[in-house]
């Protein structure tokens, strides 16, 4: 039986991040998804500088094999709205790949990998975890995402509760003629929203490839929203043509309802902890911050890993990401002045990009961790 002094379920973001940062630590990291990578995933794709600065990035190093669309603004209204464009007149975020950065994290780590391995069963012997009946660890790390089944494992009945976000998205590199009739700058990224407030939709170019999603908290209808949404660009002259292969995906927005996230030998980071901005839906950078607090955390508990002593994690990951109020401020307004309400400060330059983009998407008021 193989053994590990941590093993990984996800080699996406938030788990790398821990393995790279538990890296001359002497423990034994060992990391297994499902997919081999580089692998497909569904998500817009920006990360601000403070997350490059945090993983010790270069972006000009970064950007010589891969892409990296430097942003230096915003357009933002709502969904059938021309919109407000922000400009920052430098680089306040970066649109990349996740193929391509989640394989850069996962290979950069310094972690033994197991790709293409599913977790498909977990028992409980004396103070450790055999997974697979061929892994034995004393502690796991759940960083399989909104569906991670080591969260299932501590949380039973509980990983449906909380605020729920549902998205489908689709990024295609676009041709020649594509690329002609684009409307969308490069570096300005465009983001409408929902008359309800429920969700948002995008449309990000990132060099010659392009981003087109729109997630909502209430699931029902959202292919019809997403259709919509389609319509919307083409008839506004953003984009000449859409392909039909959307894919979906769901996170939960923080704070999480009910959810565990530490137990006797376990651990849970990004989005299967449930850290997603509550207003932006953003998950990269909770989940690359979560990955590395978890790992300060697993080093000074020096090999005991009872839940009393991993506790010092939820602590820290509330210090870090605040305690968001989970309600919709507006929720007690009739629908008809809720609309009137978001269109007016969705029209307004101030609203949008002090409130919207600087506090929302951009995060700009926190440092690097």
């Amino acid at each position: 039986m193989e053994s590990c002094d941590v093993l990984i379920v996800g080699g996406g973001p938030a788990g790398s991040s821990l393995a790279w940062k538990l890296r001359g630590s002497g423990l034994d990291v060992l990391i297994i998804d499902k997919s081999d990578f580089p692998r497909d995933k569904v998500c817009a794709g920006w990360v601000t500088p403070p997350v490059f600065k945090t993983l010790q990035i270069d972006p000009d190093e970064y950007s010589k094999k891969r892409v990296l669309q430097h942003i230096t603004g915003f357009r933002t209204g709502m969904v059938g709205g021309t919109g407000i464009l922000n400009e920052y007149g430098e680089t306040v975020s970066y649109g990349i790949r996740r193929s391509e950065f989640d394989h850069y994290l996962l290979h950069r780590s310094g972690a033994r990998l197991q790709l293409g391995e599913s977790l498909k069963t977990i028992s409980r012997h004396d103070n450790h975890w055999i997974l697979n009946n061929i892994i034995i660890t004393p502690l796991i790390i759940g960083a399989g995402g909104h569906f991670c089944p080591v969260s299932r494992l501590i949380n039973s009945g509980n990983v449906k509760n909380g605020r729920v976000v549902v998205a489908k998205e689709i990024e295609f590199e676009m041709d020649h003629k594509q690329e002609r009739e684009c409307g969308i700058r490069p570096d300005i990224p465009e983001l409408f929203f929902c008359d309800d407030l429920k969700g948002y939709g995008w449309c990000f170019r990132k060099g010659s490839f392009l981003n087109i999603g729109l997630g909502r908290e209430d699931k029902v209808g959202i292919s019809d929203h997403v259709e919509s949404f389609s319509r919307l660009l083409i008839k506004q002259g953003k984009v000449s043509n859409i392909p039909p292969d959307f894919k979906g995906h769901a996170y939960m927005l923080y704070p999480p309802t009910s959810r565990n996230i530490v137990e006797d030998g376990v651990m849970l980071v990004g989005d299967a902890a449930g850290l997603a901005h509550p207003k932006s839906g953003e998950g990269i950078r909770p989940a690359i911050e979560s990955g590395l607090i978890a790992a300060d955390v697993i080093i000074a508990a020096v090999g005991n890993y009872k839940k009393e002593r991993l506790q010092l994690y939820p602590e820290l990951l509330e210090k870090r990401l605040g305690r968001f109020n989970p309600g919709n401020s507006l929720a007690l307004f009739p629908e008809a002045l809720k609309k009137t309400i978001s269109h007016r400060l969705m029209a307004t330059k101030w609203f949008s990009r002090h409130i919207v983009l600087d506090r929302w998407f951009l995060n700009s008021n926190q440092g690097p961790l």
